[in-house]
Parts: structure tokens; sequence; C-alpha cells
């Protein structure tokens, strides 16, 4: 059985790199994933006899070494020198913010701003005068086309929030409610405490979970897998009668700060209040379950959920000079918690998208197409901002070549994320090479490279994240500490310097990305 099966995985690899001596070569990708899946069905389902007396005798297997082909060798010869040939500009961008004028403008630009306003939590005021100064200076930069599209946004409100241990011993706990909670009942919550370490815990103590307070003390494997605590916790913990969650906080590093975030209520079930606590705290309160004692807990969240409120989405072009209806956009998203200064998370890819646009300007370089910035509302509140920009922009997504988002942290760049087809990945295979000045040629394909920009890339928009050194990202992500002390001015720099010249010519190119 396993001649037979090796077989068939030998004929599913034939099929990938296209062995004519095994299959024929125009076998699809899904005649090949039935291959697979047939290679990987159990011998007796297929009908075979898996015994030790079922022998299979084959003299030899003869196949030819894979000639493991470069997927990008295929790519014209024109296209290469072409892209090879915006060497000279790629440099006019760097010396430019590297060592002319514009060193050090973004980071200066962005703290003016994140110091004057701090954060901007979506439905405040203080968002919309934020939003008011961005437009402003995108017109002083001169830019084309410099606008607001309105967007209706949800209005969440932080009001008093305690929570102090009285059981076992007296000790207040750092708090920071999740985006979307209800408040406490007038005069709060004291109750008992229950801490598990996930999911599979609670469900195996549900029966001590009612009427508890739940401390789920995840531990910390990713942001992309551990999040689920912070988005569902108070779900799961309402399931089984708990009166709210206190959630350990989303991050691998601590001193001794919660880290906020937003949670997914879902209907028919009882919406509880629900707040993060630092890893230290959540730690602590594990130890002292352990040791056999009774914890006790008084919860104050007198956070409000209100009627909607209408923001804006900012925009501004640079219009292209032969395609002005074919459209590439950088961006970030201008919102923030209402915690820290929001100067990492997104004010580095805010600023970047808007300097990269104002330097190019000042360089007098006019793409073919038009290269438009757009800086998000209230993506922190559910990408809210630019779910309506596709919404209302639908019939226009098929002239949008291309859509760039910075909001992973604007450290020292390494290169590009993509996420597109495979002939589209060889075109940008090409492009970050000119990025090796700053030692920034990394290309990465993958599915997935942002947030705000996943609403297009579901409409087949070939999308980029910037690849940049952010492993100390969510250790300030969401909390006090994402403040302009994060952010360094020579890799602020770094960044709009690889903004400009990939969206550029990106936007320039004789040819589309093809989609797939």
């Amino acid at each position: 059985m396993f001649v037979h099966k090796l077989l068939l995985i030998i004929c599913h690899i034939s099929a990938i790199f296209g062995y004519p001596q095994l299959v024929n070569p125009k076998l699809s990708k899904n005649h090949a994933n039935m291959v697979l899946q047939f290679a990987n069905t159990p011998e007796e389902d297929l009908g075979f006899d898996s015994s030790e007396n079922s022998v299979v005798e084959v003299d030899s297997i003869t196949v030819d070494p894979p000639s493991l082909q470069d997927p990008c060798q295929n790519l014209s010869q024109d296209i290469i020198s072409e892209i090879a040939g915006y060497k000279d500009v790629a440099n006019r961008i760097f010396q430019t913010v590297l060592s002319g004028s514009f060193k050090g403008r973004t980071y200066n630009e962005l703290s003016y701003f994140v110091d004057k306003f701090g954060s901007r939590v979506a439905g405040s005021e203080n968002l919309e005068h934020a939003i008011d100064y961005m437009l402003d200076k995108m017109k002083q930069d001169e830019l084309d086309n410099v606008h607001g599209e309105k967007v209706q946004i949800p209005h969440w409100v932080r009001g008093e929030e305690t929570a102090a241990l009285i059981s076992p011993r007296k000790k207040d706990l750092s708090i920071l409610g999740l985006g979307y909670t209800v408040g406490t009942p007038p005069g709060g919550i004291t109750a008992p405490v229950l801490v598990v370490s996930g999911f599979d815990e609670l469900q195996q103590r549900a029966e001590e979970a009612k009427g508890k307070i739940i401390v789920f003390n995840e531990a910390y494997e990713s942001y992309g897998k551990t999040v689920k605590y912070r988005g569902t916790g108070a779900n799961e913990a309402a399931k089984v009668g708990a009166l709210a969650t206190l959630i350990r906080s989303v991050t691998p590093f601590s001193i001794d700060s919660p880290h906020t975030g937003m949670l997914d209520y879902v209907d028919k079930v009882t919406h509880i209040p629900s707040a993060c606590i630092s890893i230290e705290d959540a730690q602590l309160l594990y130890r002292l379950q352990k040791m056999g004692e009774k914890l006790v807990i008084k919860l104050v969240m007198n956070d409000t959920n209100l009627e909607p409120k209408t923001s804006r989405n900012s925009v501004a072009e640079i219009v292209g000079r032969e395609k002005p209806d074919n459209v590439v956009v950088i961006s970030g998203h201008i919102d923030s918690w209402d915690v820290g200064q929001g100067a990492m998370d997104d004010g580095g890819g805010a600023f970047i998208s808007v300097e990269a646009l104002a330097l190019l300007r000042f360089l007098k370089l006019q793409p073919r197409r038009t290269l438009r910035t757009i800086l998000w509302t209230s993506e922190e509140f559910g990408l809210i901002g630019a779910q309506q920009y596709v919404q209302r922009h639908s019939s226009e997504l098929e002239k949008f070549n291309a859509v760039f988002e910075s909001d992973i942290g604007t450290f020292k760049p390494l290169g590009l994320d993509f996420a597109g087809s495979s002939a589209a990945g060889c075109i940008v295979k090409e492009v970050v090479k000119l990025l090796a000045p700053l030692n920034a040629t990394t290309f990465r394909a993958s599915s997935d490279v942002g947030s705000d920009i996943g609403y297009f890339l579901d409409k087949g928009v070939p999308g980029f994240s910037l690849n940049n050194a952010n492993e100390k990202y969510f250790w300030f992500h969401h909390s006090q500490g994402d403040t302009m002390t994060v952010e360094n001015a020579d890799e602020l720099d770094m960044c709009t310097a690889v903004w400009a010249v990939s969206s550029y010519v990106i936007a320039d190119l004789s040819v589309d990305l093809p989609r797939h």
C-alpha cells in the first residue's frame, strides 16, 4: 500500500511541477488536489488490504530529478529591464528622504500631529479635528482632489473603570475595557473569580463558572492565535452563566500594562462586561487560585455604546498623467484607541502614506496611473471606513491596480509582503530589487497582507503590506505605551522611501499587475 500511495504522491508532485514523463502536463490544480486527497485516504477506505501479508512488489521506480524551475523565469525581459530602469528615480527618492530636504520630515510631522491631538478614538471630536488637520495638510502639500468621504461609525465611550481584588487580599488591578463592551450595573459587580487557561478549561468547569467573573489566563502563542480570547471570550463566558470577563492582554511582553482592543458580541448571547488586565495580574490571580485561595473581585465599568456618528475617510491624489481613472492606493488608518498617542498604531502608517505622496509631488514625479492616499477612519472598531469605501466604490474596483496598507509598524523596513497572482508576484520581486540601497529586498507572498485592504483583496485587487522589523510591535500595541518614543526618525525615513518607490513604480509601469 505504501507503494500505491508513493505513486500517487509522485503524480501529485508531477502535477505541480509539470513532469511530462509521469503525468499529463495539463492536469488541473483540482485534479492534483484530488490525487493528494486520494493518497491521504486510509487503505481500508480505498479497498486495499493493509495487513502485514499484503505486499506489492515493484522492481524499480524511475523518476527523473525535478527541475525546480523558477516560476518567474517566463517574466518578460522587457518588463525586467523596464523596472530596472527606475533605478535613477529610486535613487533620487532615497537621496531626498535620507539625506536631503525630506530627511526627518515624516518623524517631525508625525510627532507634531500626535502631540497636538493625542489619541483619536472613533466617535470623538478629537478624531474629527485630527481629520480636518490632515485634510488641510494634504492641501498644503499641493496634492490633488483632497477631500473627505463620509462614513457612519460606531460611538463607544470609555467611562470610569476600576477593578480591585478584595479577597484574599486587597490589590488594585489595572484594566482597560474592550471596545463595544457594555458597562457594569450601577455600583459594579462584586463576585467570586474563576481563572481558566482557555476555552477548553472553561467548558470543563462550566458549572463552576456560573455567577463568577471569569479570568482568561491564556498563554500567548501569537497575536493571530491568541486574540480570539479578547474577541469572543465574553461570549463564551456568558454562555456558561458568567457575570463578566477579564482577559489577559494579548501581548508577549508587559510592564504591568493592559492592552485594549475590540470585542465581538454575538446576538442571542447575554452581553457581559469585558476588559483586559495585565499579564502580571492574570498570572497572579492564577497562582492565588492554584494555592487554594478563594478570589473575589469588585469590577466597575461605566462604558457606554451611543448612537452612531459621522466621520470621514481622508483622500488625496497625484492624478495619473496617462491613465487617471486607474488607481494605486497607499493607506493607513487615522483613528486609534483612546490610550497612548496612537503614534505606532497607526500614526506611522498614515504618515508614511501621506509623506510618500508629498515627496513624489515635491520631486515632480507623476506616474501613469493615479496614486491615491487614503487614511481610513474607525479601523479599530471593525474596519468601518474601508468597508464603506469599498461598498461605495465597488463599480470602480476593476480599475484599482493595487492597494498598499501600512498597519503593522514602521520600524526598519525589510521589504514588501504581497497578496496577488503569481504572475504579479514576479513583477513585484523585480520591484523590490530597487530597494537594495535600504537592504529592504525581502519579498513575501501571502494571502493576508492587511486589515483594511482585505475588502479590496476579496474583490481581486492585488495588495501590499510593509514588511518591517516589528518584533516588538505587540509590546506597545493598543496600550499606553504607544507613543512617539516607540518611533525612530531614520526608520520612518526609510519606510517613507520604500512606500514612495514601490507605489510609484507600480503606478507608473506600462503594464497592470495581472490578477488571479
